[in-house]
């Protein structure tokens, strides 16, 4: 970084004193169970505790985002993981669920302020999903436990931070 370059703020990969939540649809649980281990395992080696961690069982990948909103509204966590599978089938379906539960995830996201990392595979075919679920691509799931932690400390610090911007912010408008 040159000297121009400003200050950027970050979470740590270090999940000591979060809490983590984790919505996993229980459709193709051939896959999303190798996403819910994965994603274990990534909060595990950030230093979380099997205490820190509670993890919800869902239909469906269409019913994660209310789940996981009605979850971050408990305030019991500090970030959610959210985990399914949806492979392309003969009929629009797969376009529906896909963009709704999209769209869903990142709603409840803003509205509760909580963070959710996005993890519903949408693929085309099984050898995908089982591809991101563990072999060539490595497993989506870990890589959305590490985005769980650092957003959750991301957040805790941008929130520490919150309330001398807001009273300069005020005092700057007199």
């Amino acid at each position: 970084m040159g000297q121009d370059t400003p200050r950027a703020a970050r979470g740590q990969l270090d999940a000591s004193g979060l809490r983590i939540g984790i919505v996993v649809s229980q459709f193709n649980s051939f896959i999303t169970d190798r996403l819910l281990t994965a994603a274990l395992d990534a909060l595990q080696q950030t230093g979380a505790t099997k205490e820190q961690i509670e993890v919800v069982r869902v239909p469906g990948s269409f019913e994660i985002p209310l789940a996981a909103k009605k979850l971050a509204e408990t305030g019991k966590v500090d970030s959610i993981i959210c985990l399914g599978c949806v492979l392309r089938g003969e009929t629009s379906h797969y376009d529906y669920v896909c963009s709704e539960t999209a769209r869903g995830i990142q709603l409840a996201q803003l509205d509760t302020g909580i963070p959710m990392a996005f993890c519903v595979l949408t693929c085309d075919t099984l050898e995908q999903a089982i591809d991101r679920a563990g072999l060539k691509g490595g497993n989506k799931g870990y890589q959305a436990g590490l985005a769980a932690v650092e957003m959750a400390a991301l957040s805790r610090k941008l929130a520490k931070s919150a309330p001398a911007a807001t009273s300069r912010r005020r005092s700057s408008r007199r």
